[in-house]
C-alpha cells in the first residue's frame, strides 16, 4: 500500500520520527529492594488478642454485650492463625469453654430437689443458652473452624469443631454429675407417664430434652433403656387389669388407640431408634399376652354378632405380633363346630340348606372384610366346610336336592323369600330371575363341598323327573340353565381329579341322563302332535284325552310298577295310544308308570260341576262312585286292585284331606279295614277347578330310604369297577396300596371295611385272587 508524502518527504496524516527516539535510547529497569529492616509483631500480640478475644468468650457465657465488634474479632483470629497461633488459640478456648460449662452444668446440681417440670425447665434453660453460646463463639472463631480443624480433621489426631468441642465438654461434665443425668431421665420418664394416664404435657420441652440428650450421643444408655423398661411394666400392668375389666372389643379398641398414641408419640419426641422396639413392647404386652384368652372370649361372639370391624381389628393386631395361626385355628375350630351343630340337628333339617347358606354367606364377608381376603383364611373356610357337612352322612346332599328342588319349583317367589330369610330384603319383582338364579348359584357353593355327590344326583334326578312329569317346574330356562351349571361344576371338578391322577376326564353321565330327560319331554310334546293329528285319535271315547310322556329308562329313575284296575273309559283311551306309538315305533316296549300320572276329572255335585285334578289312582277310586254312593274298604279295595298301602294312602287324600270329595264312617285321620266311604253330596268349595293333594306326591320316609339303598348299590358297582381297573393295570398289589388307590379314585365318602368287603366279593367271583405265598396280596385273574 502507498503513501502519499508531502514536499519534506514526510508522509500527510502520519508522525514523524523524532530524534533520540526508543531506537537510540536504552529503556529504564524498576527494580524491588528489600527493606532494610524486618517487621516484627509487636511483642504482646498473642496475649493482647487472646486477651481481647477471652473477654468476649467471658461475656458470652455471662450474656453481657460483646464490647468489640464481631467484625474486629473474626480479623484478630485470622492474625493469630495466620502467624501459626491456631493450635495454642484452640487449646486457650478449648480451656475457657470448659470452665464456663462446667459452671453451667453444676449449677444444675443446686436444684435437684425440683419437681420434675420445673427442674426440666432449668434443664432445657442451661441447654439452649449453651447452644446459642458455642454458635456465637464458632461465629468468632469461624476462621480458625475452617482452617486448623480442617487441616487436622484427616490427621492422626484430628480436633473436634469447635461445636462437637462444647457437645463433648457439656457431656464430660453431665456424666461427672450423674446425679443430674438420672434426675433429667427421672423427670422426662414422669412426664411420659402422666401423658400416658390421660395428662397433657408440654411436647415441646419434651422434644428439646431428648434431642439433646441425642446430640450428645447419650439416648441409648441414659434414656431409652429405662424408657422402654417403664413402658413394659406399664403396658404389661393395664394389659392385665384391662382384660379383665373389659370385653374384647372395648380391649381391642383401646390396643388400637394406645398403637395410635406411641407412634404419635414417636414422631412428636421420642428418637426415631425407640420407635420399633416401644411398638414391639406394647404388642406384646396388650396383644401377645392376651392372645389365649381373646381368642376364647372373643373370637365366638365376635362371629355370631357378624361384628366385621372388631374381626378386622383383632385380625389385624393378632398379624402384628405373628399370630395369625392361632386366630386362623381357632376360625377353623368355630366353624367346624357351628357347622357341625347345625347339620346334625335333625329337629331342623328343613332349615339346614338355608341356616348354612347364611353361615357361608356370614363367614365369607367375614374373610373379605375383616381377614383382608386372606387366601389361608379362605382356604380354612372351605376346608372347614368340607369337613363338618360331609359328617353326617347323605343327608345333607340330600337337603340340597330338596332345596335347589323347592327353588325351582316356586321360581323367583322362592328365590325372593330365601333372599328375605337369609337376610335380605326379598323387596321387588323385576329381579325375580336374577334371584332365583343367586339362589341356586348359593346351593352349588355347598354342593361343591360334598363327597357323596351321587346322592344329591340321585334325588335331584328323582325330584327333577317329578317337576317336569307333574308340570311342576317353574321355568324351563332356569332347569337348564341349573343343568349347564351342574355340568360345569363337574367339569371342573374332573378336571382337578383328572390332573391329579394323571387320567384323561370322561365327561359326566349324570348331567347327560339329565339333559335326556328333557329330550324325552320335547320328543313327547311332538309325539303327542303327531297322535293327535293321526287318524288314530278318532279311537279316543268321547270326552277324554290324553297327554301321554314316553321316557327312555335309561335317563329317569326306576319307579316300581304298581298294579291298578282302571276304569274302562281310562284302559280304553291308554290302549289307543299304546297301538299308535308301536305301530310307529315298532320294536319298542311300553310299561305304563300309573303312580305318575295324573287326571282332570269333572264331577257333578249337588251345588254345582266342579273339575277336579287328581292323581291316576285318585281318579280309579272315585270313578267307582259312579255307580253307587257308599262303598267299603274292600270293595274299593277290589275295585281298584292297588296294595293297600297305597289304596289306604290314596283313601286318606280323598277322605280325610282339606278336600274331601268323599266322607269316611267312621271319622278319623286314619283308613281301617272295616271303613267304608260315601261320596260327598255336602261338597261346598267355592272355586271351580280343585286340585287334590296326592299324599303320594310328597316325599316319604320310604322313597328316601329306597333313593338311599339305590346309591349304596350303585356305589357298590363303582367300588367292584375302580377295584378291578386298577388290579388290571397293576396285575399284583399289596392290600394297603389298593386300598388306598381306591380311596383316592372313589369321589363319595367311603370306609377301608367296606372295601374290605368288595375285595371279598370280587375274589369270590374269581375277578381277584390271594398270593398263595402273602394274604396280604392280591391278583387280578384275567
Amino acid at each position: 500500500m502507498s503513501a502519499v508524502r508531502g514536499k519534506g518527504g514526510a508522509p500527510l496524516g502520519g508522525l514523524a520520527p523524532v530524534a533520540g527516539s526508543a531506537n537510540t535510547q536504552q529503556a529504564k529497569k524498576l527494580v524491588i529492594k528489600p527493606l532494610k529492616v524486618k517487621p516484627e509483631l509487636p511483642a504482646n500480640f498473642e496475649e493482647s488478642t487472646w486477651s481481647k478475644l477471652r473477654d468476649c468468650i467471658i461475656a458470652v457465657h455471662c450474656k453481657r454485650p460483646v464490647s468489640n465488634s464481631l467484625e474486629e474479632l473474626y480479623t484478630a483470629v485470622q492474625d493469630m492463625c495466620m502467624h501459626k497461633m491456631a493450635d495454642k488459640l484452640y487449646t486457650r478456648l478449648q480451656k475457657e469453654c470448659d470452665a464456663h460449662i462446667a459452671a453451667h452444668v453444676g449449677s444444675l446440681g443446686d436444684c435437684l430437689g425440683l419437681d420434675a417440670v420445673p427442674y426440666l425447665d432449668r434443664v432445657d434453660s442451661v441447654w439452649q443458652d449453651h447452644c446459642s453460646q458455642m454458635l456465637l463463639t464458632r461465629q468468632i472463631f469461624l476462621y480458625l473452624d475452617r482452617t486448623h480443624v480442617l487441616q487436622l480433621s484427616s490427621s492422626a489426631t484430628p480436633v473436634k469443631s469447635i461445636f462437637d468441642m462444647g457437645l463433648a465438654l457439656f457431656r464430660t461434665h453431665l456424666a461427672e454429675r450423674p446425679q443430674i443425668k438420672e434426675r433429667t431421665v427421672e423427670g422426662l420418664l414422669e412426664l411420659v407417664q402422666r401423658e400416658r394416664c390421660g395428662e397433657g404435657v408440654n411436647r415441646a420441652l419434651l422434644q428439646r430434652l431428648l434431642r439433646m440428650l441425642s446430640s450428645l450421643g447419650i439416648y441409648t444408655d441414659a434414656f431409652h433403656e429405662p424408657f422402654m423398661k417403664a413402658s413394659g411394666q406399664f403396658y404389661r400392668s393395664e394389659g392385665e387389669r384391662l382384660v379383665a375389666e373389659l370385653d374384647v372389643p372395648a380391649y381391642l379398641k383401646h390396643c388400637e388407640t394406645r398403637l395410635g398414641e406411641e407412634f404419635e408419640r414417636c414422631s412428636e419426641y421420642l428418637d426415631a431408634s425407640s420407635r420399633r422396639p416401644l411398638i414391639a413392647a406394647v404388642e406384646g404386652a396388650l396383644v401377645a399376652r392376651h392372645t389365649g384368652p381373646l381368642l376364647d372370649r372373643g373370637l365366638g361372639p365376635l362371629l355370631d354378632g357378624h361384628r366385621v370391624g372388631d374381626l378386622g381389628r383383632l385380625y389385624g393386631l393378632l398379624g402384628r405380633v405373628g399370630a395369625s395361626e392361632a386366630l386362623r385355628a381357632a376360625f377353623r375350630e368355630y366353624v367346624r363346630s357351628t357347622g357341625l351343630a347345625l347339620v346334625k340337628d335333625e329337629e331342623k333339617d328343613k332349615e339346614m340348606v338355608e341356616r348354612l347358606l347364611d353361615l357361608k354367606s356370614r363367614l365369607d364377608e367375614v374373610v373379605a372384610g375383616a381377614f383382608g381376603r386372606s387366601e389361608a383364611f379362605a382356604a380354612t373356610l372351605k376346608e372347614s366346610f368340607e369337613y363338618f357337612i360331609n359328617q353326617r352322612a347323605n343327608k345333607p346332599a340330600e337337603l340340597i336336592a330338596k332345596f335347589i328342588d323347592a327353588r325351582l319349583r316356586a321360581g323367583g317367589r322362592g328365590a325372593a323369600a330365601g333372599a328375605a330369610g337369609a337376610g335380605g330384603s326379598g323387596a321387588g319383582t323385576g329381579g325375580s330371575e336374577e334371584e332365583l338364579e343367586a339362589a341356586l348359584d348359593r346351593a352349588l357353593i355347598l354342593f361343591r363341598y360334598i363327597q357323596g355327590k351321587d346322592v344329591f344326583e340321585a334325588f335331584y334326578k328323582k325330584d327333577l323327573a317329578k317337576r317336569l312329569l307333574l308340570g311342576r317346574s317353574a321355568s324351563v330356562d332356569a332347569e337348564k340353565a341349573m343343568i349347564a351349571k351342574l355340568k360345569a361344576r363337574r367339569r371342573s371338578g374332573g378336571r382337578a381329579r383328572a390332573r391329579a391322577r394323571g387320567r384323561l376326564l370322561q365327561p359326566s353321565q349324570f348331567t347327560a341322563k339329565l339333559e335326556g330327560m328333557f329330550k324325552d319331554v320335547e320328543l313327547s310334546d311332538d309325539v303327542m302332535a303327531a297322535f293327535r293329528g293321526a287318524p288314530a285319535a278318532a279311537g279316543l271315547p268321547s270326552g277324554v284325552d290324553v297327554a301321554v310322556s314316553v321316557l327312555t329308562s335309561g335317563y329317569w329313575p326306576t319307579y316300581p310298577v304298581t298294579e291298578v284296575k282302571l276304569p274302562e273309559v281310562l284302559d280304553r283311551a291308554g290302549a289307543v295310544f299304546r297301538d299308535f306309538y308301536l305301530s310307529k315305533y315298532s320294536g319298542r316296549r311300553l310299561v305304563w308308570q300309573h303312580s305318575l300320572g295324573s287326571c282332570m276329572l269333572r264331577a257333578s255335585f249337588p251345588k254345582g260341576m266342579k273339575e277336579l285334578s287328581v292323581s291316576t289312582f285318585q281318579a280309579a277310586v272315585l270313578m267307582l262312585f259312579n255307580d253307587t254312593d257308599t262303598l267299603s274298604y274292600k270293595d274299593v279295595l277290589a275295585g281298584t286292585g292297588l296294595e293297600e298301602k297305597e289304596l289306604k294312602r290314596t283313601l286318606q287324600s280323598l277322605a280325610c284331606g282339606k278336600v274331601r270329595v268323599l266322607t269316611k264312617e267312621p271319622k278319623g285321620r286314619d283308613v281301617n279295614d272295616d271303613d267304608s266311604f260315601s261320596f260327598n253330596t255336602g261338597f261346598t268349595e267355592k272355586l271351580f277347578r280343585i286340585k287334590i293333594n296326592s299324599i303320594q306326591m310328597k316325599e316319604t320316609e320310604e322313597e328316601n330310604k329306597k333313593t338311599n339303598e339305590q346309591v349304596l348299590q350303585d356305589r357298590q358297582y363303582q367300588i367292584d369297577a375302580a377295584l378291578v381297573r386298577i388290579m388290571k393295570t397293576r396285575k399284583t398289589l399289596s392290600h394297603k396300596l389298593l386300598v388306598a388307590e381306591a380311596l383316592q379314585q372313589l369321589k363319595f365318602p367311603l370306609k377301608a371295611a367296606d372295601l374290605k368287603k368288595r375285595i371279598e366279593s370280587l375274589i369270590d367271583r374269581e375277578y381277584l385272587a390271594r398270593d398263595a405265598n402273602d394274604a396280604n396280596v392280591y391278583n387280578y385273574l384275567a
